[in-house]
């Protein structure tokens, strides 16, 4: 690893981003070096705006590409001192697109069409409890607390700590499977030693799991997460709750599930309905 790179690394593990965090900056640097065939201190503004400008036409992702502006950010302002400003570093408008959501039939289908416990138990753990795939494969079994029936996420997005409910069926299986396999630290290992299981894995059995369920729309791992707060506001639990328990900063983000929660909608009566207009 080179100097520059080094000294990247050093800037992200003081402002407390996670080692996730840090492997994902790294790799767009990385990206935009191989691009421009210069290492980072070579590399100029235009050739910056060249790179994101190239990435945007070839439809890579809105959150792809802002992971591309963060870590540039902290490579060529922190790192190299240049102060590229966000004329330089160009961040794409969000799209205004709302995630897609599972309802809860189409949950336990893809969940009914995985045989291997270990991995049954991660997805229905990440939708019953409203988890980030990272999160969940992080748990340790000491993070499941079946008299309070909560859960502990620790150091999740941002590294922050937060409290998430344990349902009733989730410890049912999470009973079933610690049963089978008698984890001691971390719940879901992987073949390495102390390390938890690939999140590919995961994204694979889903796939494979959803596709078996006949489900045709695009959906991920993530949905479970955004189908667990929906479905939470559905059934009227109110909307600070559930930022809480999601692990939202700010309650701007959670208010997304307003417009998902077609429940909540359906209830709502037209201003004409419950007037004198007889037409």
């Amino acid at each position: 690893m080179s100097n520059s790179y080094e000294k990247m690394k050093m800037e992200m593990e003081l402002r407390g981003h996670s080692p996730n965090t840090q492997k994902h900056y790294l790799s767009h640097v990385r990206m935009l070096e191989m691009h421009s065939g210069k290492p980072p201190e070579l590399i100029k503004e235009c050739e910056i705006k060249e790179y994101l400008h190239y990435r945007i036409n070839k439809g890579i992702s809105y959150s792809n590409i802002n992971i591309s502006c963060n870590a540039f950010k902290v490579m060529f302002n922190l790192v190299l001192n240049r102060n590229f400003s966000d004329e330089t570093i160009v961040r794409p408008k969000r799209p205004k697109q709302l995630p897609e959501v599972l309802s809860k039939e189409e949950v336990l289908s893809i969940v009914g069409n995985i045989s291997n416990l270990k991995h049954k138990t991660i997805l229905f753990t990440i939708y019953s409890a409203g988890l980030r795939i990272s999160e969940a494969l992080n748990l340790k079994v000491s993070d499941i607390d079946s008299e309070k029936m909560i859960i502990r996420v620790f150091c999740g997005k941002g590294s922050k700590d937060r409290y998430t409910i344990l349902g009733q069926k989730n410890l049912k299986l999470l009973r079933d499977y610690w049963r089978l396999y008698r984890p001691k630290d971390l719940l879901f290992p992987g073949k390495i030693p102390g390390r938890p299981l690939c999140q590919r894995n995961i994204q694979k059995v889903f796939k494979d799991a959803k596709d078996d369920a006949g489900i045709n729309r695009s959906v991920s791992v993530h949905t479970l997460r955004h189908s667990f707060a929906t479905h939470l506001l559905d059934a009227n639990t109110d909307l600070r709750t559930i930022q809480v328990l999601l692990g939202h900063s700010h309650i701007t983000t959670t208010c997304i599930y307003l417009h998902l929660s077609t429940k909540r909608l359906a209830k709502v009566k037209s201003p004409l309905d419950s007037g004198v207009y007889h037409g």
